[in-house]
């Protein structure tokens, strides 16, 4: 019986082991390279206020737990690539993936104007996410994508609540936050329109649990 050779969106196919180094070389560049987006960083349309030492710190916060999310995208994105044998959604994982690579890029440039930086566990992160991301995938395409629609539902959700958390005077901060919302709905739209399956009760609320976690723990850390 003949064997489907692995392939990604480009149609160049790669054995088990070529894609264990491409995943490796994915992680070790999104964990702890300096990236660079392919759109502009969204901008406010009036300049920030003076922000106080405690507003810089509380933004600062809020944006390294919108990174680590964005290195979690990544890793979800990255895995379920991996677990299709469907071209067409491996191109578009791999399309919405080049998009948080955006986000990756905008919230560490915000970091570093706000004095702040990078979660200390964003290896452990990637990690997780990727195994995550690789059982949605092993469970079936319309899993894989039900588990994409749910979690850039709760990623707008928790997008929307750092909008109501950040300082007023923050509008640099405010203008990246809205736009990966906006990103994030429409790639939910995407995995839904594609045959995105509902995921159980049960699943969601583990899914609630575990970004809780994961967000209070990068708050500080």
């Amino acid at each position: 019986m003949s064997s489907v050779m692995p392939q990604t969106s480009s149609g160049v196919h790669h054995n088990a082991l070529d894609r264990l180094l491409i995943s490796f070389d994915a992680a070790v560049r999104t964990v702890w390279a300096e990236h660079s987006a392919a759109r502009p960083c969204p901008k406010a349309q009036e300049a920030d206020a003076t922000l106080t030492d405690a507003e810089k710190r509380q933004s600062a916060a809020l944006m390294r737990v919108n990174h680590v999310g964005e290195v979690c995208a990544q890793a979800l994105y990255a895995s379920q690539a991996w677990g299709t044998q469907d071209p067409y959604l491996k191109a578009q994982f791999d399309a919405a993936a080049r998009e948080e690579t955006d986000h990756l890029a905008w919230t560490e440039q915000r970091l570093r104007e706000l004095g702040g930086r990078t979660s200390l566990l964003n290896p452990l992160w990637y990690a997780g996410a990727f195994a995550i991301g690789l059982v949605a995938a092993r469970a079936g395409d319309k899993i894989s994508l039900g588990f994409v629609v749910e979690t850039e539902r709760q990623v707008e959700d928790h997008l929307n609540s750092h909008m109501d958390r950040l300082p007023d005077g923050d509008r640099s901060s405010r203008a990246i936050v809205a736009q990966m919302r906006d990103d994030e709905v429409t790639h939910a739209n995407n995995a839904l329109k594609a045959g995105g399956a509902p995921l159980p009760a049960p699943v969601r609320g583990l899914m609630r649990l575990a970004a809780k976690v994961m967000t209070s723990t990068a708050h500080y850390l």
